[in-house]
């Protein structure tokens, strides 16, 4: 991945260009909270958005979209199927809905969120479809494990061009950035500041000082540099701006490896193989 500014992109496995940073929405208030975060980040160079139909914003990206001024083929919107619509009978409406949420004519990124046992294999020939139908510039998925990855792979057809999983300096899993590498799969992070929990780490710190930034700018810097696409979320102006001024710098082999040796498997959200359980003791629309 060569970096150059908030608005440097990579190429996907089928030529299709996505920005390698972009603004998370999860969370974010449908309303003038997504609207505003959303405008913050367009006005200063974010040019990916990244939503799902579960976080319930998506009628609030679409406006801020729409009201930016910026053209459409600009910006790269990213949505993502829930596992309550999974299944060859119900992908294509729940594709549909939020397409009309949204107000736009095409997704520019379409994920399954979670990989529904019995389900993800049709669901995922249902994307195919609708990337063959000219609906979708590009299909992957999200949450999945390597024999998640296998399974889609043995199905044949078009293959994931991005796989979005949980990723921070606690949370590498080596294998499947590899099997992504060797596959040609793009990896994409969600939670890459572990919902805060790592900026109080003295390595991270310790990188902060030397570098003159936030410890949030070391971890994002860190991601672009291993080659993961990142999408860090917030709803504050000041936050979204300093998350984008990672590109004046750059860590020494030796202290990507310091941040490397944090790993230590640690999960802010659901395992891939046990999230169903997961979401039920919270009581989620399964």
């Amino acid at each position: 991945m060569k970096l150059s500014d908030i608005e440097g992109r990579l190429k996907l496995n089928n030529g299709v260009e996505m920005p390698y940073l972009g603004l998370g929405v999860y969370k974010a208030k449908d309303g003038a909270e997504v609207i505003n975060s959303i405008t913050h980040a367009l006005r200063n160079g974010y040019r990916l958005i990244d939503t799902a139909s579960f976080y319930e914003n998506e009628e609030g990206v679409g406006e801020a979209i729409k009201s930016s001024g910026i053209p459409r083929e600009e910006i790269f919107v990213t949505t993502k199927i829930w596992i309550s619509d999974q299944g060859a009978g119900s992908v294509r409406k729940a594709f549909e809905v939020s397409l009309k949420k949204l107000g736009l004519d095409y997704i520019d990124l379409y994920l399954i969120h979670w990989p529904v046992p019995g389900k993800y294999l049709e669901t995922w020939k249902i994307l195919q479809e609708l990337y063959t139908d000219g609906k979708v510039r590009a299909i992957g998925l999200s949450n999945c494990l390597i024999h998640h990855l296998e399974n889609v792979k043995k199905l044949g057809g078009v293959q994931p061009a991005l796989l979005q999983n949980e990723f921070h300096p606690r949370l590498l899993q080596e294998d499947i950035l590899d099997y992504c590498k060797n596959n040609n799969i793009q990896y994409q992070a969600w939670a890459p500041l572990m919902r805060g929990e790592i900026l109080n780490n003295g390595v991270i710190k310790d990188l902060a000082d030397k570098y003159g930034k936030s410890p949030a700018q070391i971890v994002i810097r860190w991601d672009l540099q291993k080659g993961v696409a990142t999408i860090p979320k917030s709803v504050h102006a000041d936050r979204i701006i300093e998350n984008s001024r990672v590109f004046d710098f750059e860590l020494t082999a030796s202290e990507m490896g310091m941040i490397d040796g944090l790993e230590n498997k640690t999960r802010t959200g659901a395992h891939p193989d046990e999230f169903m359980e997961y979401f039920r003791k919270k009581g989620l629309k399964l």
